[in-house]
This record gives structure tokens, C-alpha cells and sequence, in this order.
């Protein structure tokens, strides 16, 4: 399927000023009253650090309502949006896709796990020593020649705080420690779902059995295997009919459905609207 973004995945060079010449790496701060209404992507990962504010930051569709002292995380490909009022003081670092890949395992837990909880709130003391690595990487990009090895440490030692962080206020963490075979089973899905649909796939691969698969995500889900991998399917079709000028024939296509009309009664059996009208509500 062919790229034409209905509006364009923003890449970090676009948000490159004078100041700042690498594209790696951007350091930028938000004040004051902020709107973004139209839902787009990035193609680099954003640590975003909010000391104050309200307003609501809609990530993969779900609203997460901005406080003081968090942290939001956004990963490349996901579908973002906000509506942020005039006390809003943040901080945001953004870092290529290429670059954050190496050093990725800093994170300690599956990617999936992250964008289950893109926002954290922050203890006092985290939310200082955060800010600190935040405006130290701030300064590094100031000087000429810069370092670029300095910054890259700094926002490893930032990927590990918010690793540790994790560890107390994601309660999912429990269950990758419990059972970590979930978590393989969601970057399984993350990987095949446009070809493979169904849990006898998946729970070969874990070697187990499709009926233990469904029983572990049951226990510590709450919901069946099957839904696993039709929330997965739904949130794709979402991110494709907003965020891109293929026709409904084309994603459906394109997600692995040859029949449309299937597509069209899957996707608003899983949503409550057709994915006309759920690309024509904005």
C-alpha cells in the first residue's frame, strides 16, 4: 500500500531551528496555551515531561488528562493529539527512530507495555531528577561543538529512570514479571497481525496451547486471546482511516481482509461505527 498521508507523518528535522542542528536529537519546551486538533504521527519517539497543566493529550485515540509532574511517552507510528491550557510548562526531547533503537533495551520492558501506559505520574523527587537530565541535554545541545556521546548517555539514564519508575506505577509490570510469555504474546502480535488472526498462530510459537493462551489472557487481561489480536487489528484501521487518503477498500486490504463488507461489519462491531463514518467524524 502505497504512502499519501492525508496530512504528513511529521518527521524531527521539521522541528529543527537554527539552534539545534543535529537530526537526532531535539530539545524544545512547551508554554502557555496549546492546541492540536487535527490527529497525526511522528516518525521519532518523544519523552515529554509536563511540571504543570491541564488539558487532555489523546494518544492512540484513548484521552489521558495532563497533570503536573508526568510523563508522557510517545513512540513512533502512534496517533496523537492535544488540547493543553495556558499554565502548561513542559518539556519535550525527541529522538530518531534509528538513534533510540540502540539504545531501546534501556527501556527494560516490551515497547507494548509503554504504549498500554503512555502517561506516568511522577513522584516530586522523580519529576526533579527527570527535569534535571532534561535541562542538562538542553544545555549539551546549546554548545558548539557538541558532544553528542553526552547526550546520548542522558537520555539512556532517562530511558532507566522511567524504567524504574514503571516498576511502581504500571501495574501490567506485575504481570511481565508473572508471566512474561504475555508479553511476548502482544510483540508477537504487534509483528503479524495483518497476516495472522487467529490465537492457534501465536500460541504455537509460545508453545502452548491456544486454550492456556486464552486462559492467561483472560486471568490477567481480562479479556480472551482473540480480543488480544482484535483490539490490535482495530487500532491500526483507526490510525490508517485518520491518518492517511487510502480508500476503506485499500486499509481493509491492507490489514489482511479481502472482503470488504467483512471488514466494514468487523470494524463497527468492534467500535459501534462503520469505518465511514468513523473517518467522516473529524
Amino acid at each position: 500500500m502505497e504512502e499519501k498521508e492525508n496530512f504528513p507523518v511529521l518527521g524531527i528535522t521539521e522541528f529543527r531551528d537554527e539552534m539545534q542542528s543535529d537530526s537526532n536529537f531535539q530539545y524544545h519546551e512547551l508554554h502557555g496555551k496549546k492546541r492540536i486538533e487535527k490527529p497525526h504521527k511522528h516518525d521519532f519517539f518523544v519523552f515529554l515531561l509536563f511540571e504543570r497543566g491541564n488539558g487532555i493529550h489523546t494518544i492512540d485515540f484513548t484521552d489521558h488528562q495532563v497533570a503536573e509532574h508526568q510523563l508522557h511517552l510517545l513512540f513512533p507510528d502512534q496517533v496523537h493529539h492535544w488540547i493543553l491550557d495556558e499554565q502548561t510548562r513542559a518539556y519535550q526531547i525527541m529522538v530518531s527512530k534509528a538513534v533510540f533503537e540502540t539504545f531501546a533495551n534501556a527501556l527494560r520492558f516490551s515497547f507494548v507495555l509503554y504504549q498500554h501506559h503512555p502517561v506516568m505520574s511522577l513522584k516530586p523527587e522523580t519529576f526533579k531528577w527527570l527535569f534535571y537530565e532534561f535541562k542538562a541535554i538542553q544545555y549539551e545541545l546549546s554548545l558548539s561543538p557538541t558532544m553528542w556521546e553526552i547526550i546520548r548517555s542522558r537520555i539512556e539514564i532517562i530511558a532507566q529512570m522511567v524504567s524504574r519508575e514503571a516498576e511502581h506505577v504500571v501495574e501490567d509490570v506485575k504481570v511481565y514479571h508473572a508471566k512474561p510469555i504475555l508479553f511476548k504474546y502482544l510483540s508477537l502480535i504487534d509483528a503479524y497481525f495483518k497476516e495472522q488472526k487467529l490465537v492457534a498462530f501465536y500460541a504455537e510459537k509460545l508453545n502452548i496451547t491456544p486454550n492456556y493462551l486464552n486462559i492467561l489472557c483472560k486471568k490477567h487481561f481480562q479479556t480472551s486471546a482473540t480480543s488480544v489480536i482484535q483490539n490490535r487489528v482495530i487500532l491500526e484501521a483507526k490510525r490508517l482511516l485518520l491518518t492517511s487518503k487510502h480508500s476503506i477498500k485499500e486499509i481493509a486490504y491492507h490489514l489482511g481482509f479481502l472482503d470488504l463488507a467483512y471488514f466494514s461489519k468487523f470494524f463497527k462491531l468492534q467500535s459501534g461505527k462503520t469505518p465511514r463514518e468513523f473517518r467522516e467524524q473529524l
